[in-house]
């Protein structure tokens, strides 16, 4: 699906007037593309905000924030349809409309439904837009169009961003409100739609390509499949799992939306996700490693709050200075990928070996390290490479679907189904599970250390005695606990390291993306015999 590409004349984006000096050009896209990934619909980082003063469940609130990732997901398999029908100019100022008005109406509703639906919509637009920008920058990155050296630029912008969104949600809330960083969001996106204005022309394509023979039902039942998981990993402790009308209704509903995609990928011409993009051998082994690789490191959605809050007692702003560390190893991480991977071409082989050593350290320190007296200067070594781990897998198997052979009017397809495995599945599966897990071996831990008191220590403790000598054995079930399963995931890392040092894999990266004209052809291609097919119909 891809050639190699002479060396071009210098780089120039014909979208900007000459007025802009060209070296500026690319840089401008850079602070679209910035602003652009900051404006999600809803910043979790504030979740413990909006759970005070809205009548929202943390649930909630999760389930919003990872609609928002669905929405982007979904948004893959269509991304180069809609990129070839609008201009650049078009997609960045009806993007930030989309997002002004997510912002606005995340700062104030208390709907779940209109909550959930708003993220979904604004992640969607978020995902055009971050492709406008950096489509157009593509060739400056890299000329012959290596994609794992622009995908090491892709999530150095994306991870970087969510760190520090975070941070900037968390010190607005502290010296004013957690709506104010709607307010500020919204800011920013009339600025970017004022330097879209002046500094963006409508140029269109040379070939204008309709938006026909795109499967909305597929993609419509695609998205409801990835919610119903979302809603099950997310509210299946708050409705006891299976117990619940709700959670079994959500299985049903999810594997109906499956079931009927797959029938309907049998026969379409063009379905949304088509079974070829399904069994590609690279999109299944990414999956596994997604499956793999993110439950393991669960840890960080589930433990890490829960363990600096209540047992180290921090509060929010030293909460949130955490992301500094997780910030350093990205950086870290996408410049190891890029040197290694993308410039040296080390084996995919090597750089998961690699992703999955340092996860290693990072459930090693912490099994070691967990206890009462930690300093937050000692969490640096865990979440740095925490940070970096999670990175360079992405960044890998990003570019491994690149290089999987699928022609490429299949291949955005893959991107969906990567998208969610990589974002939403890794988001909530693991977490999911590793908090049930925690949930059921606290309360024997809890159970087999309350054994040891006898009735003379709690007669003795009394009133205000007995709760503090309640809560301190809590605290210490809570401990034992999480060392344990960080023991458990260590186990499993080092047995996941051992398979993947005993594989065989000589590969390494030569995942070229095709030239725009070429994609532009095959798009075109695609429609021509959409249209024969309806004709004859």
């Amino acid at each position: 699906m891809a050639d190699w590409h002479a060396p071009q004349g210098p780089f120039d984006i014909p979208d900007v007037p000459d007025f802009v000096p060209r070296r500026l050009k690319p840089w401008l896209f850079i602070v679209f593309v910035l602003i652009i990934q900051f404006s999600g619909g809803l910043y979790l980082a504030a979740v413990s905000d909006m759970v005070g003063t809205t009548a929202l469940m943390q649930e909630d609130i999760l389930m919003a924030g990872y609609a928002s990732l669905i929405g982007l997901a979904i948004n893959f398999a269509v991304m180069f349809r809609i990129k070839f029908r609008f201009s650049n100019r078009t997609q960045l100022l009806v993007s930030a409309m989309v997002l002004i008005a997510a912002n606005f109406i995340c700062a104030h509703t208390t709907s779940v439904p209109v909550l959930v639906a708003t993220c979904f919509v604004a992640g969607w637009f978020r995902m055009q837009a971050t492709l406008a920008c950096n489509s157009t920058i593509q060739l400056w990155l890299t000329p012959v169009r290596d994609m794992a050296v622009f995908f090491c630029y892709v999530y150095l912008v994306v991870d970087s961003v969510i760190q520090l969104s975070g941070i900037a949600t968390i010190y607005t809330a502290f010296f004013s409100q957690w709506e104010y960083m709607h307010w500020i969001m919204i800011g920013l996106l009339v600025l970017l739609m004022l330097m879209v204005m002046i500094f963006v022309r409508p140029v269109r394509g040379p070939m204008f390509i309709p938006l026909l023979g795109i499967d909305w039902i597929g993609a419509i039942l695609w998205a409801g499949f990835m919610l119903c998981f979302t809603f099950i990993c997310v509210y299946g402790n708050y409705f006891d799992w299976w117990d619940a009308v709700e959670i079994r209704g959500a299985a049903l509903l999810g594997v109906a939306c499956v079931a009927i995609n797959l029938w309907r990928a049998t026969f379409l011409h063009h379905p949304y996700i088509s079974i070829r993009a399904m069994k590609n051998r690279n999109v299944i082994r990414a999956t596994g490693i997604y499956l793999v690789f993110f439950t393991l490191m669960a840890t960080e959605h589930v433990f890490e709050h829960t363990y600096a809050a209540n047992i180290l007692g921090f509060d929010e702003t030293n909460l949130i200075d955490l992301n500094w560390y997780v910030f350093a190893g990205i950086v870290a991480g996408c410049a190891l990928t890029y040197f290694t991977f993308a410039l040296r071409k080390w084996r995919y082989k090597t750089m998961t070996a690699i992703a999955f050593a340092l996860a290693i350290v990072y459930l090693a320190y912490f099994y070691f390290l967990i206890d009462y007296g930690v300093e937050k200067e000692m969490l640096f070594v865990p979440l740095f490479f925490r940070g970096a781990a999670s990175v360079i897998i992405s960044i890998v198997f990003l570019t491994s679907i690149v290089q999987s052979g699928l022609p490429f009017q299949v291949f955005p397809q893959a991107l969906t189904i990567n998208g969610f495995t990589g974002a939403v599945m890794g988001a909530t599966l693991g977490p999911a599970v590793i908090g049930e897990l925690l949930r059921h071996i606290m309360a024997r831990n809890f159970a087999n250390f309350s054994a040891a008191f006898t009735h003379v220590d709690i007669a003795a403790a009394g009133g205000a005695g007995f709760g503090e000598l309640y809560g301190m054995v809590q605290m210490q079930a809570l401990v034992v606990s999480m060392k344990e399963i960080y023991g458990w995931l260590l186990l499993a890392a080092l047995l996941s390291l051992l398979v993947i040092l005993v594989s065989y894999s000589p590969i390494r990266p030569a995942a070229i993306f095709p030239k725009w004209k070429t994609i532009r052809r095959t798009l075109r291609r695609v429609v021509r015999q959409e249209k024969l097919a309806e004709s004859m119909h």
